[in-house]
């Protein structure tokens, strides 16, 4: 859940890694401000650097690698840059079984069975996500600390059937940013503050923070994050990478810590549209614990790589959110040249106004998540092993430990979640109704206007980490829309404002994936923006003394 925006509308409304503090002063040692970090690895010097899943692919089928020794090249590169270095802080914890699972998928290439494109690939996942393993499943809770889930999340199954190899899980803002309204994106109390790898001192954003940020910084291949509003776009736009927040359905959501079961979903972040679109369709399914997804039956492709093609733009007519035409003079210009690629790959551009036909509803959003988050997380912890079993138990143990659990900001969200009453409240029923009007929105807007796509910016300029006030507003945020209505949602890279990066989004009605990826894949492969990060210190420069 991105908390920025939701503030605004709502009103509010095994190996684990160790010492998980906030670093900043010990990146302000090594690094000199403007620069890159010394001692860190440069990108060019990694051997992984800007690796694609068929790139990997390629190098063990040849045996010149293996999944083992890229596993390794991967622990030590989390070593370099994410624990020492800039000390990013994505990693929160390291599966200690990584190792003994490549070694068994190296062993049945060898036999001469792969199983598919995902095999032997090394991914990291969000620290909401159930394994049914010795890793820990606690989003970033001291409250949770300890808790391992008895088996895994149906998502997670799927990776473990396609040959994927848990790495490990990430740091995530804490309850997925659903816990204070003056909270730091980003940060949790076990997993601590993550750093953005384009300029240290900018926020990841959140709360698929963690994810974000080790795709972005090449420290794994690809990994799942989660989204309510904007947790996966936000993030993988703040941080220069592909982000996909598919159909709500798509994926199966059991075994996920969950803030909405109306707008939850996982959904894959990688560096490009191709490596995104193999993760959509290997953990497509029906589960009969999701009761949801069984409306993606017939309608979820096991190969979503069969609909990316170069000249997907062509012919296309896509509307563009007009109100972003203005504002910050960066964003403008690099949203504008984005416009003209569309034109140029053959695409016909109309000035639309989603943004402003969707604001009347947006305050009801607000409301629906405290109910649902209430009634979801009780259910979770209901049927769990974990230390604490309901919402109040987990409010109680962060005021008895609010030294280490609320050190800088404290949970008025949780507490206005646990006021709340049962789903047959009339205001939340009113609420919800009002906020699925944005599928009607959405698609009499496309029919209206003939529309493939709705384009806009992703999200503004990544803002500072601010401990003592939190997350500010940096405009140009575009997922509600997509995220009220359960549809899908894409961002690509779109270019850099004084070393930020900036993203570019494709929204489209319900499963509609395969024209988005179309779509996002003919404008990366025509203006690809991607870069790996330098881990710049800061954009401020040093002042004299």
């Amino acid at each position: 859940m991105n908390r920025r925006k939701f503030l605004q509308k709502s009103a509010e409304a095994g190996l684990t890694l160790t010492a998980f503090t906030c670093t900043s002063c010990r990146v302000q040692e090594r690094a000199g401000k403007g620069s890159a970090v010394k001692g860190a690895s440069a990108p060019d010097e990694h051997a992984l650097n800007e690796a694609t899943i068929g790139f990997l692919q390629q190098k063990m089928n040849s045996g010149e690698w293996t999944s083992c020794s890229i596993v390794e090249r991967y622990l030590q590169q989390i070593e370099a840059i994410d624990r020492r270095g800039p000390a990013l802080n994505a990693v929160i914890e390291l599966n200690p079984d990584a190792l003994s699972i490549a070694g068994r998928m190296d062993e049945e290439r060898k036999a001469g069975h792969v199983r598919g494109p995902l095999h032997g690939i090394p991914l990291l996942i969000k620290d909401n996500i159930d394994t049914g393993d010795r890793m820990m499943t606690t989003a970033g809770a001291l409250a949770l600390n300890g808790h391992k889930a008895e088996r895994d999340a149906f998502i997670v199954a799927r990776l473990r059937d396609a040959g994927a190899v848990l790495l490990g899980k990430t740091n995530l803002s804490e309850w997925a940013n659903f816990r204070s309204t003056r909270s730091t994106s980003g940060w949790s109390s076990r997993g601590g503050q993550t750093r953005n790898p384009y300029v240290l001192d900018r926020n990841p954003c959140g709360s698929s923070s963690g994810s974000a940020v080790a795709v972005s910084a090449n420290l794994c291949a690809v990994a799942i994050g989660t989204e309510t509003d904007g947790s996966i776009i936000a993030p993988s736009s703040f941080c220069g990478i592909v982000g996909i927040k598919p159909t709500v359905g798509l994926w199966s959501r059991s075994g996920i810590i969950p803030i909405s079961h109306t707008q939850d979903t996982a959904g894959p972040m990688a560096r490009t549209v191709t490596d995104a679109a193999i993760l959509l369709g290997a953990l497509t399914g029906v589960d009969e614990k999701d009761r949801v997804t069984l409306q993606s039956s017939g309608k979820a492709h096991a190969d979503y790589t069969r609909f990316l093609t170069a000249d997907g733009l062509q012919g296309r007519r896509i509307g563009v959110e007009r109100s972003y035409l203005k504002g910050h003079e960066g964003v403008v210009a690099v949203y504008r040249q984005a416009i003209e690629v569309l034109k140029q790959q053959g695409a016909e551009v109309v000035e639309v106004e989603l943004l402003k036909a969707c604001q009347e509803i947006g305050d009801a959003e607000g409301i629906v998540l405290r109910y649902e988050f209430k009634e979801g997380v009780n259910r979770y912890l209901a049927n769990t092993n974990a230390p604490v079993r309901t919402l109040a138990e987990v409010i109680a143990f962060n005021k008895r430990r609010e030294a280490e659990a609320m050190p800088y900001f404290k949970q008025e969200i949780l507490e206005s979640c646990e006021a709340k009453g049962a789903l047959d409240c009339k205001e939340y029923t009113d609420a919800l109704a009002r906020t699925l009007q944005a599928r009607n929105i959405i698609d009499d807007l496309m029919q209206a206007q003939r529309l493939d796509a709705l384009c806009s910016t992703s999200y503004g300029l990544p803002n500072c980490t601010d401990l003592v006030n939190g997350d500010y507003d940096v405009g140009f945020y575009f997922p509600p829309p997509a995220a009220m209505a359960g549809y899908p949602h894409i961002t690509v890279p779109m270019g850099f404002v004084m070393e930020l990066p900036l993203g570019f989004s494709f929204i489209a009605g319900a499963y509609q994936e395969p024209q988005l990826l179309a779509m996002a894949y003919a404008f990366e492969q025509a203006a690809p923006r991607r870069r790996a990060p330098k881990f710049i210190a800061t954009l401020h420069p040093q002042t004299a003394g």
